[in-house]
């Protein structure tokens, strides 16, 4: 088959591009890189066999670096509203920057090693979060950015039983939790967790290896490649926030239905309570409510929602708007992630998309749109 890969001029490459290429993959501008969004079997069927097998995502893209030194916890925890001294080796946690007005400057995971804290931030931030890191905290602990290493995710009820066949011991890992692995000869950190709802894990492994890992993993009969559309309609069943679209540094935790993210250490009263960015903003959102708030519609008409349509109630008047939306490839219903007006949310409660001068109803659904099927031992 030949494959004419489009020029992106100057977007950087992941250590995959060769093998995109030769798959087959549909490459798009993503962040500063050339990414794949899909390959020839298409979204739909990419989607369909991450729900029922395994599918193969290179994240490569995304932000890795490492915080060293006796006070990393304590002085990440100048940044983050998350109990990072809390967490025990092996463990993860989600968790999120704060800007002085309590807006998530980025979101992002967070693992304790032996020696250091883990960190995964999103392809978009990871420049301006380094120097973050750097400037505010960069004299406390060294903060030292992974550029050799890419990032694979595995993702799928069948995840396991295919990575187990390069080394079983990773079966033994349970969800939010990580560890050092050999895979096809390669020195990994994996932990089990990924952004599609379902069970899996995220591979860092070195640069040079990461070819060969993804041939290994692509040689076993549960698992295909995916990309970053199907990527994106896995997330969205599954309720999870892209930044830049559902979550940005104009929303907080709490309007972004996040607070379940900040431990009750980091709260007022708490052990170690405030001391981050906007802690006194979001402190009084935790206890005073919040005026407009993330909710999940579900389309009762069979039109799909974009981003930024416009959410009206039954008089006309504006509640809100979409910030994501598609036609869920699992429920086979018009999904989307919006924010409106608190008084609106209420499950079940209904609102008018205006597409296309028409006015589609929605109705406030519970999130996620599909199970989470975590696995927790």
């Amino acid at each position: 088959m030949s494959v004419v890969t489009p020029s992106f001029g100057a977007l950087l490459k992941t250590p995959l591009d060769e093998l995109h290429v030769e798959l087959g993959a549909r490459m798009v501008p993503f962040a500063g890189y050339a990414m794949p969004v899909s390959y020839p079997a298409g979204i739909l069927a990419e989607h369909r066999h991450c729900r029922t097998a395994a599918a193969l995502f290179d994240v490569s893209h995304m932000g890795q670096l490492r915080l060293r030194g006796d006070d990393a916890g304590r002085a990440l925890e100048t940044l983050v509203p998350v109990d990072v001294l809390g967490l025990t080796v092996g463990k993860q946690r989600y968790g999120f920057f704060t800007n002085a007005s309590g807006g998530i400057v980025d979101d992002l995971m967070i693992t304790r090693r032996e020696s250091d804290l883990f960190l995964i931030v999103n392809a978009s931030c990871k420049a301006t979060d380094i120097e973050h890191l750097s400037i505010h905290i960069g004299h406390r602990c060294t903060v030292q950015p992974l550029a050799e290493h890419a990032l694979l995710a595995l993702q799928g009820p069948l995840a396991a039983k295919a990575l187990a066949q390069l080394n079983r011991d990773v079966a033994m890992l349970s969800f939010m939790a990580g560890g050092f692995y050999t895979l096809a000869a390669a020195h990994c950190f994996v932990t089990r967790s990924g952004y599609t709802g379902e069970d899996g894990f995220e591979i860092s492994v070195p640069a040079a290896d990461a070819e060969s890992l993804a041939r290994a993993l692509l040689a076993q009969p549960e698992v295909k490649p995916a990309g970053l559309g199907a990527r994106d309609t896995l997330r969205l069943e599954a309720g999870l926030c892209l930044y830049g679209h559902d979550i940005d540094a104009n929303t907080t935790p709490v309007e972004a239905e996040l607070a379940w993210a900040i431990q009750s250490a980091r709260r007022a009263g708490g052990a170690r309570a405030g001391g981050y960015p906007g802690a006194r903003v979001i402190d009084d959102q935790l206890t005073s409510g919040v005026t407009n708030k993330r909710i999940g519609l579900v389309g009762l008409e069979r039109t799909p929602v974009r981003e930024g349509t416009k959410l009206n109630d039954a008089r006309g008047h504006s509640v809100g708007h979409v910030t994501s939306g598609t036609l869920g490839p699992s429920i086979g219903l018009p999904i989307a992630m919006a924010y409106v007006a608190a008084n609106h949310a209420l499950v079940n409660h209904e609102v008018y998309a205006q597409v296309r001068g028409k006015k589609l109803p929605m109705r406030v659904s519970r999130m996620p749109f599909h199970p989470h099927r975590y696995f927790r031992a």
